[in-house]
């Protein structure tokens, strides 16, 4: 059984009414927000987790301090060799 075109013209026009052309429009924008989401993660995804053309800015790590005994050490020879 299959549906005539009369019958898919009844089915979005009841759905229509049903929910009304703006609250329609409103999921439709938000599914395609979804899509658009979606195929980002699949992007940042092949690219080993960084998005192509994100615009964020790079973080770079700090770098580790030397541990205050080196630093003591050090400063103890400099005194030294004076």
């Amino acid at each position: 059984m299959a549906l005539g075109p009369w019958q898919i013209v009844i089915v979005v026009l009841l759905i229509v009414l049903f929910f009304g052309r703006g609250r329609i429009s409103d999921m439709m924008g938000d599914l395609a927000k979804g899509i658009t989401s979606f195929k980002k993660g699949l992007r940042e995804d092949e690219n080993g987790g960084d998005a192509a053309g994100s615009s964020e800015t790079p973080r770079i790590a700090p770098q580790p301090a030397p541990p205050a005994s080196e630093t003591t050490v050090e400063a103890k020879r400099e005194d030294s060799a004076s």
